[in-house]
Parts: structure tokens; C-alpha cells; sequence
């Protein structure tokens, strides 16, 4: 009895503190500031001003530097991203008759890639007839002709195909690449870029170009000296712009 009778004072004591923060959250919720500023007390206010003409100043100046920011930003952010919204045509060029290419040996094409930019805007492209006995990984089955870049995927220098030693060479940077243009020696990362092929009456016609890796497995098309094998193929995306396949 001593216990509880010795505890009760330190009881009261803690409810009426309760009750006092209680009272005061409830005195802090049905207060209510005035909109006006004269009601706030605010040096300077006016009667029925809601807002002083320092903050109205503040965010007017603000406001002004938002506009001439977006002024600068956006047309740069626009032609950043633009190219990711565009698509590019597929655009397909005759380069010669079907017996003019053979199955054993490469005959070089002059090929159109932007023809609005005249002679630069051409290149050299080797093709020849699909040969069973060596183009035999999976990815070039039903291509009527193989066709093959003269770009190197080093630095982009122009490679030569050399009929006796049966290899594509780039004097640039000492690249060597096979018959099937997979690196053989030098710096190149990948092997040599390709165009789809079709036929279209007795003429042979080239399309949009591609990426291949060691395995010749088709990719969009990249820049030179992105290898796409491994995490080369993640790491080195294909520009917005370019010919999704």
C-alpha cells in the first residue's frame, strides 16, 4: 500500500504533462495563418496583399532564368535524342548482273551509301556468290551473295582484297583479315562489315549494312574498333541513327 500510495503524486504529475502536449498539438491545429500580409505582420505589406513584392520579385526572376535555360536546353536535348525517334530507310542499289560474280573469288562494287553527298558518298563493297563449302555457319544460310566491306573495323582505312593470298589486308595498320573476313593478325577487334544481298530480276542487289562477330552472327551496325564479342556487344551500342535489325 506504502508503494502505491508513494507512486501516485509522480502518476499525476505524468498525465497532466500529457494532457499539456495534448492541448498544445490540438492549440497548433486550429490555428490559422491569414493569407494577407498585412494580418502576418510583415514590414512593408499593404491591405489585401497576399503576396510581398519581395517573394513576388524572387519568383519573377526565377521564372525568367527557367524560360532562358529551356531556351538553350531543349533545342541541344533535342537534337541529342531526335535520332533515336528517326528511321532510317532501307535503301537497296543494283551493282551489277548475276554473271559477273563467281563463287571462289570476290569482284569489287562501287556501292551508293548517302547520295547527297556525291563521291563521298560512295564506297567499295566485295561481293561474291554463296559458296556452300565455306560460307557454313548458320547466319548466311539463304543469302544468294556475300558481300563484304572495304572498311576496315580497326580505324575504318580502306582493306584490299588480295586474289592470290586470299585475304583481305589493310596497309594502314598492318590488319590481315580471311576469306570469310574474320581477323587473322593486326589490330582489328572484329571482323569486316556486310551488306544484305538480293536479287532482284538478273540483277544483284545490295541493302542495308551489318556487324558480325567472330562467329559471324549478325548485329546492328557499330563503329570501327567495337569489338562484339562478350560484353563488347553491350558495352558498344549501335548509334540511334543507324539500321536496326
Amino acid at each position: 500500500m506504502r508503494c502505491a500510495h508513494a507512486f501516485a503524486p509522480s502518476r499525476r504529475r505524468a498525465e497532466t504533462r500529457l494532457d499539456i502536449v495534448r492541448l498544445e498539438v490540438a492549440d497548433r491545429r486550429l490555428k490559422h495563418k491569414s493569407k494577407y500580409t498585412l494580418d502576418r505582420g510583415i514590414p512593408g505589406a499593404f491591405e489585401g496583399e497576399t503576396i510581398t513584392r519581395r517573394r513576388f520579385m524572387t519568383g519573377g526572376a526565377n521564372a525568367a532564368g527557367a524560360v532562358a535555360t529551356a531556351a538553350f536546353a531543349l533545342p541541344a536535348l533535342g537534337f541529342a535524342i531526335g535520332p533515336i525517334f528517326k528511321s532510317t530507310p532501307v535503301h537497296w542499289e543494283a551493282v551489277g548482273a548475276e554473271s559477273l560474280f563467281t563463287e571462289f573469288n570476290y569482284v569489287p562494287v562501287v556501292l551508293t551509301l548517302n547520295p547527297t553527298i556525291g563521291e563521298a558518298g560512295k564506297t567499295t563493297v566485295y561481293v561474291r556468290k554463296f559458296n556452300a563449302a565455306i560460307d557454313n555457319d548458320p547466319y548466311d544460310k539463304g543469302t544468294p551473295y556475300i558481300a563484304i566491306t572495304s572498311r576496315c573495323a580497326h580505324l575504318g582505312c580502306p582493306v584490299r582484297w588480295v586474289d592470290a593470298a586470299e585475304r583481305f589486308i589493310c596497309p594502314c595498320h598492318g590488319g590481315v583479315y580471311d576469306l570469310l573476313g574474320r581477323p587473322v593478325g593486326g589490330p582489328p577487334v572484329r571482323p569486316l562489315d556486310r551488306f544484305y544481298t538480293r536479287v532482284n530480276g538478273e540483277q544483284v542487289e545490295l541493302g542495308p549494312r551489318f556487324s558480325v562477330n567472330s562467329e559471324l552472327r549478325r548485329f546492328s551496325p557499330r563503329d570501327p574498333g567495337e569489338p562484339l564479342d562478350g560484353i563488347g556487344q553491350y558495352l558498344y551500342p549501335s548509334r540511334p541513327g543507324a539500321q536496326k535489325l
